[in-house]
């Protein structure tokens, strides 16, 4: 078995027990929103060292593999830590609070299982981040550069997006409106547009078009099964469904002027 295999089942098992964790807090809290931050933090750290395993035919990590070890775990502390913060301080994450009200008495075991199907999408995510470090070429060509600016982007845009819905949030005068400034003028969900953005980084620092490493394309995974997460399961559905009943006339308003998920300027209806 080769070391980079060998290392991506540590890894499953890793995450595996990060979201076991995450099932106990959110048990004796009685927040299951702390689940999506253990599992930023469990991936970013699970990429992070997943990054730095040999390149076969070299002893010290390349500079490539130095890069994505540092940009993923930027990535996996601020997520998580916005996560964080926001199930310290509000309640439960309208989705996990649907579920709860959805699964009645049934709610904890089911729970537990949710959680290691995501620790599983969690492990096949990181294999983008284990084909990007993993690529042979010694030379840090243009296209690096180029993922080091996407991911810099994405990681900035969806700062910014998160920024600018906490501080609609906490006004006061916002309560019962939907947040159609700034990012959120241009997509109903510009965080998780952003999000899906930056794992295209990844297939950047992979790909080699010159053959060397075939692997490479199996970083175009993260992105196509980020969008699908995104987009069609744990993302806008239930987050828009909860919109609808909370904020039923001023959100079907939203979803009229603004794309749920590709920027583009609003229309005017």
């Amino acid at each position: 078995m080769t070391l980079p295999l060998l290392g991506l089942l540590i890894a499953c098992g890793f995450l595996s027990g990060v979201m076991s964790l995450a099932w106990i807090v959110q048990y004796k809290t009685g927040n299951a929103g702390w689940s999506d931050a253990f599992w930023s933090f469990g991936l970013g750290l699970a990429g992070t060292v997943l990054a730095l395993i040999p390149v076969a035919g070299e002893e010290d990590p390349t500079t490539r593999q130095i890069v994505v070890a540092v940009l993923v775990a930027i990535w996996g502390l601020r997520l998580g830590s916005h996560i964080a913060r926001r199930s310290l301080k509000g309640p439960e994450d309208a989705r996990y609070a649907q579920l709860r009200k959805e699964w009645g008495s049934d709610f904890q075991r089911r729970l537990f299982i949710f959680l290691q199907i995501q620790a599983a999408a969690g492990a096949f995510l990181v294999l983008s981040v284990l084909a990007a470090a993993q690529n042979p070429d010694p030379s840090f060509r243009p296209q690096d550069w180029l993922a080091i600016a996407l991911l810099i982007v994405a990681v900035t845009g969806e700062g910014i997006a998160d920024r600018q819905l906490r501080a609609f949030a906490h006004n006061s005068k916002n309560k019962g409106k939907v947040c159609d400034t700034g990012l959120w003028a241009f997509s109903r969900h510009p965080n998780y547009f952003f999000e899906w953005l930056g794992w295209f980084a990844y297939a950047l620092f992979a790909i080699d078009l010159a053959g060397a490493h075939v692997w490479g394309w199996l970083a175009l995974s993260g992105p196509a099964f980020m969008y699908w997460l995104l987009v069609h399961v744990s993302g806008i559905p239930p987050l828009e469904a909860h919109m609808l009943r909370s904020r039923k006339k001023a959100f079907a308003a939203y979803q009229k002027r603004v794309p749920a998920f590709f920027p583009r300027t609003p229309s005017r209806r």
